[in-house]
Parts: structure tokens; sequence; C-alpha cells
């Protein structure tokens, strides 16, 4: 046992009379050990994409929510009526009226809101 640890340590595997099928088995390990290197290095790239995304759809929901609160503050009637007080519109004091039209078949009624 000890001789074969001295052996395996000073590499006479290698160079013994059938080192051939160890080096088969040592370039067969080489090349899957690169397999794994490159694949890790592979999934570390999509990892760091994905958190680049992710941070990106952040922004882009908070600039969403920003966007749709402005808006929502201008189609308010308030800001409308002040909005337009500066260039001397005021809102009407009579409300719309309904004008109903009937069609040729008496059963279709269509509303149209007059302003």
């Amino acid at each position: 046992m000890k001789d074969s640890f001295y052996n395996i340590i000073k590499g006479k595997f290698l160079v013994s009379d059938d080192a051939l099928k160890n080096w088969r088995f040592i370039v067969f390990l080489s090349l899957l050990a690169l397999i794994m290197i490159g694949s890790s290095h592979t999934a570390d790239k999509k990892v760091h994409q994905i958190s680049k995304l992710n941070a990106q759809v952040k922004e882009l929901k908070s600039e969403y929510v920003d966007i749709r609160m402005r808006l929502m503050q201008s189609k308010m009637e308030s800001r409308i009526i002040s909005a337009l007080e500066s260039k001397g519109l005021q809102p009407s004091s009579t409300p719309p009226k309904r004008i109903r039209i009937i069609g040729e078949k008496g059963s279709e009624e269509k509303r149209i809101a007059s302003n």
C-alpha cells in the first residue's frame, strides 16, 4: 500500500505500460472540468442579467405609477376648471340636455349628451 501511494505521488502511473488508459481518463476529466467551469460562468452571467432586468422592471413600475398619478390629477375637474379659467373659459351654468334619436324600427334608442 505504501509503495502504490508513492507510485501515485511520483507519477509512475502516467509512464507505465498501460498509461494510455490513464491519460484518456485524465483528458476526459479535464474536459468535464472545462465544461463545468464554462456552464457556471454562463449561469452567473444569466443571474446578473436577471437582476439587472428586475431592477429595470422596478424602475419602470415606479415611473408608470408616477405618470398615472399625474394623469389622474390632470383629469380632475378642479384642475381642468383652473386651467381653463386662466384662458378665460368658465364651466357652463346650465346642465347638458339629452337628445333622443329614435331609429327607423322604433326599438333602437340612442342617447347623445350635448355639451
